[in-house]
């Protein structure tokens, strides 16, 4: 039996409504030339097809504030239909990809959806405070209805074994460098430094300084006896790839994110799989965690 998803987008600056569906789906690899975001159809044409594609799944529905952009993520991504309001395509799926980042706007899009027991993947960041995320998660039917995570919390770059976090010793630092913008970006470094850390204590600010050109510098504190954090958001001062150096007492291990198809394989994978057995229990203490974090930033 093939799950049926339905896909929800697009936010400005954010493929994902394309790239989500081509995982599912595969893609017309003409027509995403021209999806407007160069790196989804470079790393789309490095996979081998159809064999990339998740088993099991295709996005059946599309809807965007647009109709003909979504219909030319249709055609991307080989989508059969195109709705013209989000809940005409409720009566005909299993689950639902919001696939837009702008916080603000989930709880209005997601609601009709998690009323009628359709589970749901909210794009990163899930919110941006407390109040909205708590909300949200109001007003699920069964427990685990909600998925939401940074992709790269399942990106394989990004895990560390316990023998390496071993050999270097008790975490003393953290840092984590990323381009683009607090809101929307910080949360590609707090979900994997959170996987990494393992359950903690609700950390403290040290400092928080807004950088030139909307960057962002936040320092954290996790307990008594935990790490001291700093993520650095680059905003438009410059470009590079998101990584995380971890300094022990013994040593470090740096970790650098490149693969975005495997880390968004991955966690599209997790959400359906969460479809299969009934609920998607990825952990709302974590992500509460994350919000948290992004609350006391104050998200510029």
């Amino acid at each position: 039996m093939t799950i049926r998803l339905g896909i929800i987008g697009l936010s400005p600056g954010n493929g994902h409504p394309y790239s989500w569906s081509a995982i599912c789906n595969g893609y017309n690899s003409l027509v995403m030339q021209d999806c407007g975001f160069p790196t989804i159809p470079e790393y789309l044409s490095k996979q081998n097809w159809p064999e990339a594609k998740i088993d099991g799944v295709q996005v059946t529905h599309v809807w965007t504030q647009d109709r003909g952009l979504s219909e030319h993520i249709a055609s991307a991504s080989l989508i059969p239909y195109v709705v013209d309001k989000p809940e005409q395509m409720l009566p005909y799926i299993d689950g639902l990809l919001l696939a837009r980042d702008d916080a603000i706007n989930h709880q209005s899009l997601v609601a009709p959806f998690l009323r009628a027991g359709v589970p749901v993947y909210i794009d990163k960041p899930i919110a941006l405070n407390l109040s909205a995320f708590d909300e949200l998660h109001s007003l699920q039917v069964y427990p685990g209805q909600i998925f939401s995570c940074s992709a790269l919390r399942f990106s394989p770059e990004f895990q560390v074994s316990e023998g390496e976090l071993s050999r270097i010793g008790p975490l003393q630092l953290v840092t984590g460098t990323i381009p683009k913008y607090w809101a929307t970006y910080s949360i590609h470094l707090i979900d994997p430094l959170l996987n990494i850390l393992g359950p903690m204590q609700s950390p403290k600010v040290l400092f928080d300084k807004t950088l030139s050109d909307n960057g962002r510098i936040m320092g954290l504190k996790f307990g008594e006896g935990g790490p001291q954090v700093i993520l650095t958001t680059l905003g438009g001062l410059c470009q590079g790839p998101a990584e995380l150096r971890l300094h022990g007492s013994s040593g470090w291990i740096s970790l650098e994110f490149h693969d975005s198809f495997t880390a968004f394989r991955a966690a599209l994978s997790h959400f359906i799989e969460g479809i299969g057995s009934g609920s998607n229990m990825d952990g709302q203490a974590f992500n509460r965690r994350a919000v948290e974090i992004l609350e006391m930033s104050g998200h510029d």
